[in-house]
C-alpha cells in the first residue's frame, strides 16, 4: 500500500489514517517543548520601503492572513529550530532553493519563498525593476520544521524557510528581486548572481488587457534525479508562464510501501530545491499534494511540512488543512489544483479527510470560473488518476466518481494527473466512454467531444509497465482496447477493458501547454505537446472550445 508510515510497524501502518499516524510518531518521537536552547518560528510582521513605480498601490506583504499558514508554533514541536544555528554570521549564510508561486491573482499577486541553512536576523526581500535598482524592500515570513532521527540512520534535521508575499504588483511587468538577511545583502555587487526575475500575468483584455498566447509546462512524480533535473532545463527552454506538478514532489518518504525500514529522510527536500531552483526561481512552480507528500511527522493531516515549504493561493476550501488546493486564472485559462488524497479509493490515509468540503468548493468554483468573463478553457490538476491502464496503479475509481460528473457539468477542457510514473493519454471522453477519438495530431472539441485526459506523470522517478506496447509519436500501435482496472471501495481492483488508451509512453517525458486566444472569428485553442526528456515530441493534439459572445 503506497502510503507514508515512516517509522511505523507494517501491521499497524495499514490500518492507520494520517492522524493516528502522526499520533504515533508523536508519542515515540517527539521531545519536550521546554528543552532549552530553541527558537520558536514566528511570523515576522512585513514591512516596505518606499519603492517609486514598482507596485499599483501601496506596497504589501501578507495583507490580512499569511497564505497557507503551517501549524502553531506554540502546539508542534517540528516548528522549532536550534538557537546555536542564529549564533552564525550572516554573511557566512548564503540562501538557496528559491521558487515563486502565484497569489491567488496571477497579475498583481507573487510570493518568494527561500531556504537559508542556518536560521538568521531579519531575512527579507528586495524587488525592482532593473536589477541594479532594487529599492522595494519587504521582511520575510519564518516557518521553520524540525524533524527527529526517526531512523537510526538518519540525524535530526533543522530547516528554515522563509516567504514574502508581494502584492499590487503591475500586470504584465517584469520584476527583479534578490533575497537576503542580516549581513548578506543581494544588492551588494557580490551577490549579483543570485538576482532573479519573474513576470507578472497580462491584464485581461475585458479589464483593457490585450488577448496573448502563452505557454505553461505540467508533469507529476519529480523527485531528485538525473531524469528530473533533465526534464527541468528542458523545461525552462519553453519559457513557461508558469509550471503545473501534480504531486508526488520530492519523495522524501522515498518507498512509500509500508515496510519496516521505511525511514523519511527531510534531507531530500533541500536536495529538491536545490534543483528545482534553475526553473522555480523564474517560473512560478504550482504544486499539489500526491501520496508521497502526506508526511505525517509534521500535522495530523499530513501538509504541516507542504505548508511551511510553500506559498500558495490560500483560495481553496480550506488552505490551512489543504494548502495544495486552490485556483487561478492566467490569461483566457483558469487553473484549479485538487487534493486527490481527500478521496482515493486505493491510497485510503487521508480519505475523506475534508468531509466533502473539497468536492463542495470544486462544485463552486468551477461554475465560478466557467461564468468568468474573457475564460476560454478550464484546467484541473490533481495526483491520482482517473484515466491510465499502468500495472503499478491504473485509474482511482473514487476521482470517477466524485469529480467527473463535476468536471462535465461545468465545461472542464484538460484534466493532468500523475501518480503513473509514464505518458498516458485518453481519446475525448464523455464520463468513461469516447466521445471521439483523437489520434496524435487530433482535435478534440471540449464542448462536443468530451474531455482529454492526460497522465504526465514521467518527471524523474523511476518507471512502470503498461500491460499493452507503447504507442506514441512515430511509433504508433493502434489497440482495440487494453486491458485493465480501476480502483473500487474496499481497496479492490475492479478489471476493465478498455478503449481511450490512445497514447502510451515509457520514458521520462512532461507537457507543454501553448494557449491561443481567439483570433477574429476564430475559436480559441490549447495545443498539447508531449516531450521526451531528449526533447523528442511524443504525442501532440489540440483542444479548442466555440468562439466566446461576450
Amino acid at each position: 500500500m503506497d502510503t507514508p508510515r515512516v517509522g511505523i510497524p507494517e501491521q499497524l501502518a495499514d490500518r492507520m489514517t494520517m492522524a493516528e499516524q502522526h499520533e504515533y510518531l508523536r508519542a515515540r518521537f517527539a521531545r519536550p517543548l521546554t528543552r532549552r536552547g530553541m527558537l520558536r518560528a514566528g511570523a515576522v510582521t512585513a514591512g516596505a520601503a518606499a519603492g517609486t513605480g514598482l507596485l499599483a498601490g501601496p506596497a504589501r506583504a501578507y495583507p490580512g492572513p499569511a497564505p497557507s499558514p503551517g501549524p502553531s508554533p506554540a502546539s508542534s514541536p517540528e516548528l522549532l529550530v536550534s538557537s546555536a544555528a542564529a549564533a552564525v554570521d550572516g554573511k557566512h549564510v548564503a540562501p538557496f532553493g528559491r521558487h515563486l508561486a502565484f497569489g491567488a491573482d496571477p497579475r498583481t499577486q507573487m510570493r518568494i519563498s527561500w531556504q537559508v541553512p542556518f536560521a538568521v536576523r531579519r531575512p527579507y526581500v528586495r524587488v525592482g525593476l532593473a536589477p541594479w535598482d532594487l529599492g522595494l524592500k519587504l521582511e520575510a515570513e519564518v516557518r521553520t520544521l524540525h524533524t527527529p532521527p526517526l531512523s537510526k540512520k538518519l540525524p535530526a534535521v533543522d530547516q528554515v524557510y522563509l516567504h514574502a508575499a508581494l502584492d499590487n504588483l503591475r500586470p504584465g511587468r517584469t520584476y527583479y528581486y534578490g533575497v537576503g538577511h542580516d549581513g548578506y545583502d543581494p544588492a551588494d555587487p557580490r551577490h549579483f548572481s543570485g538576482i532573479g526575475t519573474f513576470r507578472t500575468a497580462p491584464e485581461r483584455p475585458e479589464k483593457g488587457g490585450k488577448a496573448e498566447k502563452f505557454t505553461f509546462t505540467a508533469f507529476g512524480d519529480q523527485g531528485v534525479s538525473y531524469q528530473a533535473l533533465a526534464n527541468d532545463q528542458l523545461i525552462l527552454g519553453q519559457n513557461p508562464a508558469f509550471h503545473l506538478h501534480a504531486g508526488d514532489i520530492c519523495y522524501a518518504d522515498d518507498s512509500g510501501a509500508g515496510k519496516p525500514t521505511d525511514v523519511y529522510d527531510a534531507r531530500v527536500w533541500d536536495q529538491f530545491l536545490a534543483q528545482t531552483e534553475s526553473v522555480a526561481a523564474s517560473v512560478p512552480w504550482m504544486v499539489t499534494t500526491g501520496n508521497h507528500d502526506m508526511e505525517a511527522w509534521y500535522s495530523p493531516n499530513g501538509y504541516g511540512g507542504q505548508s511551511a515549504r510553500w506559498a500558495l493561493p490560500g483560495n481553496g476550501f480550506d488552505p490551512a488543512r489543504a494548502p495544495g488546493v486552490y485556483s487561478f486564472v492566467y490569461g483566457n485559462t483558469g487553473v484549479v489544483a485538487l487534493d486527490a488524497n481527500d478521496i482515493s479509493y486505493e491510497i485510503t490515509a487521508n480519505t475523506g479527510y475534508s468531509g466533502g468540503a473539497q468536492t463542495a468548493w470544486l462544485d463552486r468554483r468551477l461554475g465560478e470560473l466557467r461564468r468568468t468573463r474573457g475564460l476560454d478553457f478550464i484546467v484541473v490538476f490533481f495526483h491520482h488518476c482517473a484515466f491510465s491502464t499502468t500495472k503499478a496503479h491504473a485509474s482511482d475509481g473514487a476521482v470517477r466518481e466524485a469529480w467527473l460528473p463535476l468536471f462535465e457539468k461545468h465545461g472542464v477542457d484538460l484534466v493532468i494527473n500523475g501518480h503513473n510514473h509514464i505518458y498516458e493519454r485518453t481519446d475525448a471522453l464523455r464520463g468513461t466512454r469516447v466521445g471521439r477519438k483523437v489520434p496524435i495530431g487530433g482535435t478534440a472539441d471540449s464542448t462536443r467531444d468530451g474531455i482529454v485526459y492526460v497522465t504526465a506523470g514521467g518527471a524523474g522517478k523511476s518507471l512502470y509497465d503498461f500491460p499493452a506496447p507503447d504507442s506514441y509519436e512515430g511509433h504508433v500501435k493502434d489497440l482495440e482496447s487494453v486491458d485493465s482496472y480501476f480502483w473500487e471501495k474496499g481497496r479492490v481492483k475492479h478489471p476493465e477493458q478498455v478503449e481511450w488508451s490512445r497514447v502510451r509512453y515509457t520514458g521520462f517525458s512532461f507537457l507543454a501547454v501553448e494557449s491561443e486566444p481567439a483570433a477574429r472569428g476564430g475559436r480559441p485553442r490549447l495545443r498539447v505537446t508531449a516531450l521526451a526528456e531528449n526533447g523528442a515530441r511524443v504525442d501532440h493534439f489540440d483542444v479548442v472550445r466555440p468562439a466566446r459572445r461576450d
